[in-house]
């Protein structure tokens, strides 16, 4: 087995919804030389789509299996319900699962859906992912602000695991030892070690020095505590500015929400901004025009470390940004989603330039897999990739302890998601057939590690 590459297998996908979305999902596969065939209720969307890509549209609704049969369903490798609607996605993706699909991915637009604390959609609906573009671009936003080299593996773990990447800037007796002499937690894994521009995933052998990048994976509080460990923590509080509280907005300032950031969150609705009042726990919420000077400088945004426009137009973001550099905040972010902006607007003061198109591009590049592999990653600057696999039946994993597995020297299982629960394994776990893995290997090892997971 090989880990795909996306620029030399074709693969079948069938992306339902041929609006603004939709039809960009398809032209990126097209790039990518996939089969995709695309299918929408209105006809002029199906015959914009003809005549601008090579792929076979059709007109039909996505939650009909009559359609979802002639466009192929049975044998693609991954359905992509991308309509928009949220309830619509989700049947349609659970209705090609069920019908032969390989893989369904569902876009959501609404937090609920996501929520694992009232229901969990994805598992009642056999669906391989929820994807929400706001919620990506949040993260890549609030990965920007914590710390640029960092990653989520949020979306692997289903929110129920934290990961932590930072510093260690901390004199103690826990420096300069073999990890195995530490004691830490079972329940937590130190994944990942960046010292100068080298990144790999940590060993039991391996020590953790002054000025090294080290990530965390665990339960938050236990996390915590091994951090304050290596860490001092940030004494000063940043201030960050949120223009915008839609979605993006919302999750971003949500992220956000610790003790080291003063988060001010801006928007014109009083609507919205109650909603927000009401779901954010530290975050200040004021109803303002954010792309008036007047505003920004009544609430001295001049003297925020980072500003954030968000507010779901790509000119208003870009003017606001530059308002407020022009003010003196520190460090300017955007949502700024024409490609046509991507050579402007850094000439224009905005440090960090994030598109959601760009967010949602990884996403689903990452999930065009094959074998046990369910989706894949690879970390900024690095050799070392993040695996999601499944646990195929009598798969060598399956037969002993994760101790005896033979997984290459230095692979790390670093999570383990049985039914609805996730956790973090000890070396005297065992996996079963139907369980998800989240595994560290080096580009070098990837073959071997896959080959422990596929069915026998």
């Amino acid at each position: 087995m090989r880990l795909v590459d996306q620029l030399g297998n074709h693969m079948k996908v069938l992306t339902l919804g041929a609006g603004t979305v939709g039809t960009w999902v398809a032209e990126l596969l097209c790039r990518y030389r996939h089969d995709v065939t695309v299918v929408d209720s209105n006809p002029e969307h199906v015959r914009r789509v003809n005549n601008d890509l090579d792929v076979k549209a059709m007109v039909g609704a996505a939650s009909q299996s009559s359609v979802l049969f002639q466009a192929g369903v049975m044998g693609c490798d991954v359905c992509l319900a991308v309509t928009g609607s949220d309830e619509v996605n989700l049947i349609a993706a659970s209705m090609a699962k069920a019908m032969g699909a390989k893989r369904a991915v569902a876009r959501v637009y609404a937090p609920v859906f996501r929520d694992l604390s009232t229901f969990d959609y994805q598992r009642h609906f056999n669906v391989d992912r929820l994807l929400s573009l706001e919620h990506l671009t949040a993260m890549e936003l609030a990965r920007a602000i914590r710390n640029p080299e960092s990653i989520t593996l949020e979306h692997f773990a289903r929110g129920q695991l934290e990961v932590v990447e930072f510093e260690v800037n901390k004199k103690s007796a826990s420096l300069n030892l073999p990890l195995k002499q530490l004691g830490l937690s079972a329940n937590v894994r130190l994944g990942t070690i960046q010292r100068g521009d080298k990144t790999w995933i940590a060993s039991a052998q391996d020590e953790v020095r002054l000025g090294d990048w080290i990530s965390l994976i665990g339960r938050q509080k236990e996390v915590e505590a091994i951090k304050k460990v290596f860490d001092h923590g940030n004494p000063t509080r940043q201030f960050v500015v949120i223009a915008g509280g839609g979605e993006t907005g919302f999750h971003l300032a949500r992220a956000l929400e610790s003790e080291r950031y003063r988060v001010l969150l801006m928007d014109a609705s009083a609507q919205r901004c109650d909603f927000l009042a009401a779901h954010l726990k530290r975050a200040t919420v004021v109803r303002a025009d954010a792309t008036r000077k007047v505003v920004l400088e009544e609430e001295r945004v001049g003297g925020c470390d980072y500003f954030v426009a968000c507010t779901g137009n790509d000119e208003n973001n870009i003017m606001s940004g530059i308002e407020a550099k022009d003010l003196g905040a520190k460090k300017i972010m955007a949502i700024v989603g024409r490609p046509d902006y991507a050579g402007i607007v850094s000439k224009l003061g905005i440090d960090v330039a994030v598109s959601e198109r760009d967010a949602m591009a990884r996403q689903i590049l990452g999930l065009l897999t094959e074998g046990p592999v369910l989706s894949q990653l690879q970390l900024p600057a690095s050799e070392v990739f993040i695996l999601e696999l499944e646990v195929g039946k009598n798969a060598h994993v399956t037969t002993c302890t994760l101790a005896e597995a033979t997984l290459p020297e230095g692979a790390l299982v670093t999570a383990v998601m049985q039914k609805e629960y996730v956790r973090v394994p000890t070396a005297r776990d065992r996996l079963h057939e139907g369980d998800t893995a989240l595994v560290l290997a080096c580009q070098s090892q990837l073959s071997d590690v896959m080959r422990s997971f596929q069915p026998n």
